[in-house]
């Protein structure tokens, strides 16, 4: 199964998986092949990186492999790596089974085979490990999680302190895992303390739902998946967590016609700022505008009015009521009522402040059918608001984006920060449907929740992960860029849920190409909003 450049990725669980597999052989496709194409296809990537060194042929690749299947890909691998040439040593941490047609193959083309089930073979391993220029971790995939014990502890030990002290002057051996780290739980992301961290992990298949998860996510480094020729199709309507990909971003995004105007792209209503948070309102009508939106209205309190008019020449203004201290007076709400047909979707909630008065202010605005068609973005304060409102939830009535940081989402749910970031998918999944409402938990691999459709019963929402864990974004105001982005792609007339979808994979592609030059230090939310026209170019014109 080639993947659809238009779709996003599907991620699985141990099981579903299995499942997967079982299904394909049902359908003709036999476990052996399956597990051939596998090895192969690791082979090749191994190739690949070998080639960028100088030459597969001659290179000293070393495969540490486990008891079952994931130990079978590795061998499979080993002998196409040795036919073309690689010096291959298989290290044989555990037990083969006694009748083993992989290992046999192996031996037969020459891969060096060196049994350490019973503890022996750890100077050779050394002395081998030390001369390698790949390492490949092939000793448990997604068979049950168990603490790392004996020889398979201790190899992986050897494997990370042979990396990290030859890593001083040299960028080998490259560490590369099969499927999953071992010791890396495939469901939940729990990780052994011995499991090294990896240069590149390659999910077979599907990535499975433990590498987008922590603690376990910094030990996988790159991500990879490759095909491993699962029949197109088979099972996947039945998994409901998928990983946002740029071939599909771009299939999202409107097309932008010579013929267009301004009006084309939609009008985004952004209420934001107070006289201690000028900044925030700033930044969301900024992004709003790298994003493409065609008008941007940004409504603030009247002495803020005057600051961010300075600020931002492209945007329209709109005075607001305000109380004595520079917030939004609840009789803003009327004026914003009055005028809201003018507009395609409405962004609210960055920098307002939290008072008594801006509770009063959103309640009249958002709850009771005031705006029951209009798609409405909700941060910040805005979120901060809603929490203090009973069952707020059950006075809502149109389209609605909520994006909270898991502090945030604390506050609405009533749980800790700790409960929350426990299993960030689950909790997105469980609370937008209880709000009916698209959820974006914020963080590194932010989790973008749909409700379940009501069409079908027992069936899961769909929940989006991310790609992207940057520490650059852990920054003030970056939030308010997302708020922004998702607010024009809601603007433009992108459904909600995909609207943002696309708005979170925009803002972490963007950190990631500032990021990627200057390092995750100091990266600045305006930055972050001034790099979109060129994330965005990219994504339309760049490979899938």
């Amino acid at each position: 199964m080639a993947p659809n450049p238009s779709s996003n990725l599907k991620v699985v669980t141990a099981a579903q998986m299995t499942a997967l597999e079982r299904e394909a052989e049902r359908q003709g496709y036999s476990l052996d092949s399956l597990m051939e194409n596998a090895g192969l296809a690791v082979a090749e990537y191994a190739r690949r990186r070998l080639e960028g060194l100088g030459a597969v042929a001659g290179s000293r690749v070393v495969i540490l492999v486990g008891p079952g299947n994931n130990g079978a890909d590795g061998l499979v691998a080993a002998r196409h790596l040795r036919r073309w040439g690689a010096e291959v040593t298989a290290c044989l941490l555990t037990r083969r089974p006694e009748e083993d047609p992989k290992l046999d193959l192996a031996r037969d083309y020459g891969v060096t085979v060196l049994p350490m089930a019973g503890g022996e073979g750890l100077e050779q391993f050394d002395s081998r490990l030390r001369r390698s220029h790949l390492v490949i971790d092939a000793v448990l995939g997604t068979g049950r999680s168990r603490p790392l014990q004996g020889v398979v502890r201790e190899a992986l030990r050897r494997a990370a302190e042979v990396r990290a002290e030859v890593r001083a002057d040299s960028a080998l051996p490259i560490l590369l895992a099969l499927d999953l780290p071992t010791g890396l739980d495939a469901d939940t992301g729990a990780v052994d303390d011995a499991t090294p961290n990896m240069d590149v992990t390659l999910a077979l298949g599907f990535p499975k739902a433990g590498l987008l998860a922590f603690p376990g996510a910094d030990r996988v480094g790159e991500l990879v998946t490759l095909d491993i020729g699962l029949p197109d199709g088979v099972g996947q309507e039945e998994v409901s967590l998928e990983l946002v990909t740029p071939g599909w971003v771009r299939s999202q995004l409107p097309p932008r016609p010579l013929d267009s105007h301004k009006g084309t792209y939609g009008h985004l209503l952004v209420v934001a700022g107070s006289r201690n948070f000028v900044g925030a309102a700033c930044l969301v009508a900024r992004a709003a505008h790298r994003a493409g939106a065609g008008l941007v209205t940004l409504a603030t309190p009247e002495s803020v009015y005057p600051m961010v008019a300075s600020q931002l020449t492209e945007t329209i203004h709109l005075p607001l009521p305000e109380d004595s201290y520079g917030r939004v007076h609840p009789d803003a709400a009327d004026v914003l009522l009055d005028v809201l047909p003018r507009y395609d979707a409405v962004a609210l909630g960055s920098g307002m402040g939290q008072t008594p008065g801006t509770q009063g202010f959103i309640e009249k605005l958002l709850l009771d059918g005031s705006t029951a068609t209009l798609p409405i973005l909700v941060d910040a304060d805005g979120l901060n608001s809603l929490s203090r409102l009973p069952h707020w939830w059950e006075r809502t009535s149109g389209p609605l984006v909520l994006t909270p940081h898991p502090g945030e989402m604390a506050t609405l749910t009533g749980l800790s920060t700790a409960q929350v970031q426990q299993d960030r998918v689950s909790m997105a999944r469980e609370w937008a449907d209880r709000w009916q409402a698209v959820l974006v938990l914020k963080g590194a691999f932010t989790a973008i929740a749909q409700p379940a459709p009501a069409s079908v019963m027992q069936r899961e929402g769909l929940v989006r992960l991310s790609p992207f864990a940057n520490p650059g974004l852990a920054s003030g105001g970056t939030g308010d860029v997302l708020t922004g982005i998702i607010g024009s792609l809601l603007a433009q007339g992108i459904d909600p849920f995909d609207a943002a979808s696309c708005g979170v994979y925009l803002h972490g592609l963007a950190a990631r190409s500032i990021t990627g030059t200057r390092g995750p230090v100091g990266l600045l939310a305006s930055e972050l909003a001034e790099a979109l026209p060129e994330t965005i170019k990219g994504i339309v014109e760049g490979p899938t």
